[in-house]
């Protein structure tokens, strides 16, 4: 079959690298438009443009499909004329007007890595975490106007570890999500029974995933410690966790495990303990998080050992 690609992220290229190992043919890659990145902001491809430029596939890069501009109509023309069976969406981030998604012969199929419909939206990883899902996984999905709307034709299951952190948890679902599509797609003839064997999503279980913000990602000491770990693990790598160490600066925490020393009588924020684990700070029910990742603001991030050796950190000491 001919298919067209869109995404833009590491999320997305799994999924294109999977398909070309396949029969089909990419006809053109969908990707954002390059962004300043980096230290030196320079301008840089996306993953996907980048895997793309590697197997000398047409790119694409518009900033958007609206009717209501030039650039627009004339991006709509350029999808069309490729005449393409299906396409393939996965982290994108444009917005498809419904002409688009009637242009291929079987409609767009999207790649969302959560278990539609729970975690609709910019940040399922990261929200199943948070919230303590104990699993979640990758739902194939022919694609309708709404978010994260259309009919489900495939969903694959991804336990969520104690220890996975939003990073991790990415890395696995983009393997799943690539093994999906590939499944979905195997041949014609499957497209076409998955297609006729589609499910609804059911309203009534929507729950939104919405964007991640960075003064969500402070610490919030009086919350539980399960609480306290989730959020941490959730907001790596982004927009990572950070607790205040003075009134310009803060420590940003990577990662955290729960810790088995007892917090009964300390103060929410209080280190507790400093030892080959890492920090234990007491939390909101007299439990305690063991830090193991942090970093001081110019440094690198910083492991246990490394975080004894600065002794730069106190037992007693508060975090605000």
């Amino acid at each position: 079959m001919k298919i067209i690609f869109a995404g833009t992220p590491e999320f997305a290229a799994h999924a294109l690298a999977a398909l070309l190992k396949t029969n089909h043919e990419i006809v053109a890659v969908y990707t954002q438009p390059d962004r300043k990145a980096g230290r030196g902001q320079k301008l840089t491809a996306s993953a996907v443009k980048q895997l793309a430029l590697e197997h000398d596939l047409p790119i694409y890069q518009p900033l958007n499909f609206k009717a209501s501009t030039e650039e627009g109509l004339a991006a709509q023309q350029a999808l069309a004329d490729l005449n393409a069976d299906v396409m393939v969406v996965a982290a994108y981030g444009l917005i498809l007007p419904q002409a688009i998604l009637d242009m291929p012969k079987y409609g767009c199929l999207n790649i969302h890595g959560s278990l539609l419909p729970r975690w609709r939206g910019a940040a399922p990883i990261q929200r199943a975490i948070a919230t303590g899902d104990a699993e979640t996984g990758v739902t194939i999905m022919k694609m309708a106007a709404g978010l994260d709307t259309g009919d489900m034709m495939l969903k694959t299951i991804c336990p969520i570890e104690a220890t996975d952190t939003s990073a991790t948890l990415h890395d696995k679902l983009a393997v799943q999500g690539a093994e999906a599509i590939c499944t979905v797609l195997d041949s014609e003839q499957s497209l076409q029974q998955y297609l006729a064997e589609r499910e609804v999503q059911d309203e009534a279980l929507t729950v939104y995933a919405t964007k991640l913000s960075k003064a969500e990602a402070r610490i919030d000491w009086s919350l539980t410690a399960i609480e306290v770990d989730r959020n941490i693990r959730a907001f790596n790598p982004w927009p990572v966790a950070f607790t205040p160490i003075d009134e310009k600066h803060n420590l940003r925490v990577w990662n955290s495990v729960l810790s088995t020393l007892d917090a009964i009588d300390k103060q929410a924020g209080e280190i507790i303990a400093l030892d080959k684990k890492g920090v234990h700070v007491a939390c909101g029910d007299q439990k305690a998080v063991c830090i193991t990742n942090l970093q001081w603001p110019g440094g690198k991030a910083l492991n246990a050992v490394q975080i004894n050796q600065t002794q730069k950190l106190t037992v007693g000491q508060i975090f605000a």
